[in-house]
């Protein structure tokens, strides 16, 4: 018998078409990394100037006037941009681009793109507790479809494969966490491991990611100094914090889901006007603790590094309580106003805080030092993001590419499968998933009206 030699079975050199999605790919991932790179700038730099800003005007109530002033104004802008275009540009963006790749929705590339940076930053800088990764994965994948439809002149399911990789890149660009991005297209968005999609969609991300290394450097987006390695007894108690996570972030879904519901009750003000709700009251809010405002990176430091300035078990439990309440109220406030902002961010500060409440418990009881604190905070923050996106492998790569430290893969993945189970029994959904439902019979009016006065 003649045996097969390897001419006959491995494919012709450069007779592959591999190559050149790769190169469409980075295309994707640069320009998106470019456009996030800028969007993550100003964010940032206007949160440290909320931090001159409001302790000015606790003083110089001139100063306070003029700024509520300038908020009214600024939401009259918004009000307007966002004018029939609520269904595309609101929310995270998340399930709109679910629905493009679903073959229910066709995003207008060009009009998404620059509406969703104008309003995403008019809603993110004034401290509103919203994330920018939601803004950052649908402008990714939009411009991964206009570069598909004016520069490669593809076909409609090469177009999908290009707004894929711009999702990926988004996230990417948004944290600093290639493998991140990539996982968060296969867990959430795609639900299919097609290897050339996302090997495409990886190649994506690592480029959108260079282009931010070059901004803002290769330490870790949210540097987290994490040394001790918690011992085995330490697991129990950490059981029992992964319950208490699940339920809280069923408990959190059902809030976001319900918020639309409670936002319709104000029947006297317009869809697109909603935001003057949150912009106002975050004023209050900024004049109390302006570290508390927008997503927020600075605030996940604040709370980690808490023992060092606050003295007193009862002191640092009841401060807890107080900023677990304000960001899990204020978020929903922020969320369901129909304005443009992520939910990865509010729900990682919500996590942070409620691993501080489970380090303050263990450390009292002599489960473990004083200096395994800031361990539980990031255990909370991936567990409790797991649990209510109903995506743990996301979770823990996210985490550990943000923090920059593999120390505690184990506790995590014990406490975040534990929290993820346990909203699955209360009958948790992954959440864009659920939201996307949610909306469904607003994209039936947005096709077949070409309206957009929706509210997500």
């Amino acid at each position: 018998m003649k045996e097969i030699d390897a001419s006959k079975i491995l494919h012709r050199p450069f007779a592959s078409n591999f190559l050149k999605r790769i190169g469409r790919g980075t295309a994707v991932g640069m320009a998106t990394g470019l456009i996030v790179t800028t969007f993550r700038k100003i964010i940032d730099t206007t949160l440290q100037g909320l931090n001159v800003i409001y302790p000015y005007m606790r003083t110089h109530y001139l100063m306070l006037g003029a700024y509520l002033i300038g908020t009214v104004i600024l939401w009259l802008i918004m009000s307007r941009l966002l004018k029939n275009h609520l269904f595309d540009i609101v929310g995270s963006g998340v399930p709109q681009v679910e629905d493009v790749l679903h073959d229910e929705h066709w995003m207008s590339w060009w009009s998404v793109l620059w509406r969703k940076y104008i309003i995403g930053l008019m809603a993110i800088c004034p401290g509103l507790f919203l994330g920018r990764e939601g803004p950052c994965i649908q402008m990714g994948a939009a411009v991964g479809q206009g570069l598909a439809e004016k520069c490669f002149k593809s076909p409609r399911h090469e177009t999908k494969v290009m707004i894929a990789c711009g999702i990926a890149a988004g996230l990417s660009a948004a944290f600093s966490a290639p493998l991140a991005g990539a996982l968060f297209l296969l867990e959430e968005i795609t639900y299919t491991f097609e290897s050339q999609t996302w090997l495409t969609a990886l190649t994506a991300a690592i480029a959108s990611d260079l282009v931010t290394l070059l901004f803002f450097g290769t330490r870790p987006c949210m540097w987290l100094p994490v040394t001790y390695r918690l011992p085995p007894a330490t697991y129990l108690p950490l059981a029992l914090f992964g319950i208490l996570l699940g339920i809280l972030a069923w408990f959190y879904q059902y809030c976001l889901i319900n918020i639309h519901c409670w936002y319709g009750k104000i029947t006297w003000l317009p869809r697109n006007r909603r935001a003057i709700i949150p912009l106002l009251l975050v004023v209050p809010i900024g004049l109390w603790d302006a570290n508390m405002l927008g997503g927020s990176h600075v605030f996940v430091e604040v709370i980690a590094q808490l023992p060092r300035h606050v003295h007193g078990f009862q002191a640092m439990m009841m401060l807890l309580g107080v900023y677990f309440i304000i960001r899990f109220v204020f978020s929903m406030i922020s969320y369901g106003a129909a304005v443009p902002g992520g939910i990865f961010m509010p729900i990682l500060v919500l996590g942070a805080i409620l691993g501080g409440f489970a380090g303050c418990l263990m450390i009292r009881f002599g489960l473990i030092p004083a200096k395994a604190y800031i361990n539980l905070v990031v255990i909370g923050m991936a567990a409790y993001f797991g649990a209510i996106e109903m995506a743990p492998f996301t979770a823990i790569c996210l985490l550990t590419e943000m923090v920059g430290t593999i120390q505690q893969i184990l506790p995590m993945l014990l406490v975040t499968f534990i929290a993820y189970t346990v909203n699955d029994l209360l009958g948790g959904r992954p959440i864009y998933g659920a939201l996307r439902e949610q909306m469904a019979p607003q994209a039936a009016q947005e096709r077949n009206a070409k309206t957009g006065n929706l509210n997500y």
